[in-house]
């Protein structure tokens, strides 16, 4: 099993931490197209400061980002999953699971990134800012360079197994599953429920994925297909509605 979730845009950047070292990455693989992009961001926001604000597509409150972009390869680093730090990673918080939940999170889960293509929970990285739709000088978009690599790694790491892919849009562009996973790939969606109408809230349908995945970690459930997956969050006392090969997960509160 692989369940991909998408990274945050709000970061905890750590106080003390080891430099940057894309050799000790997941995913090997990606570690030619990691350099390259930080590389090229790195000199952005060592150039005119306005200009990296518009190609990073920065507000005029956000310059400290490009400041920290600027000095990436020397930026402390801690666990990724410590980094991030939006709504789906608050409700899963990670670092209050139990020895063995935390051990199938760093097993089972990765990251999308638009800077490192995909991360365990695991990896040390720095804060950053870098967005999935951002163009970067004589690169071309992000994920232009993450759509051929990206569902290699993903083929290579899912095998047999079951393909969880929780990403937002912009970052299931970086990279799509490949076509021979599609019968083995399930998305998600949660829809709330009130007075007999059915609606999809941003917010709360993160913070709902988050709980999700962080009970799937704490009962063991190592779903090999989507029927499987189906009955593993029912279990879990989730109303689930199979749609092909989505799931859509109905609740009644926010």
């Amino acid at each position: 099993m692989l369940i991909l979730l998408p990274p945050s845009e709000g970061k905890t950047r750590p106080d003390a931490g080891g430099a940057l070292d894309l050799e000790s990455l997941s995913f090997g693989s990606l570690t030619a197209t990691r350099a390259l992009l930080l590389r090229t961001l790195i000199k952005v926001c060592n150039g005119n400061p306005k200009r990296a604000m518009q190609t990073l597509d920065l507000g005029p409150t956000q310059s400290e980002a490009i400041e920290i972009n600027a000095r990436l390869d020397d930026e402390p680093t801690a666990r990724a999953d410590a980094i991030y730090t939006g709504v789906l990673f608050s409700a899963l918080s990670l670092a209050t699971l139990d020895d063995a939940s935390r051990t199938r999170a760093d097993e089972s889960l990765a990251i999308a990134s638009a800077l490192f293509g995909l991360l365990r929970p695991s990896d040390l990285i720095p804060a950053y800012r870098l967005s999935g739709n951002v163009s970067l000088p004589r690169l071309g978009t992000v994920a232009g360079r993450w759509r051929t690599p990206l569902p290699r790694v993903m083929r290579e790491v899912v095998g047999d197994g079951l393909l969880i892919d929780l990403r937002s849009g912009t970052y299931t562009a970086l990279g799509r599953p490949p076509t021979d996973l599609a019968p083995r790939t399930v998305t998600m969606r949660v829809l709330h429920e009130h007075q007999g109408t059915r609606k999809i809230v941003s917010h709360f349908n993160k913070a709902t994925k988050g709980r999700i995945v962080r009970g799937l970690l704490e009962s063991g459930a190592d779903p090999a297909t989507v029927d499987d997956l189906h009955d593993a969050l029912t279990a879990l006392g989730w109303q689930v509605e199979r749609d092909g090969q989505r799931l859509d997960v109905v609740v009644a509160e926010i």
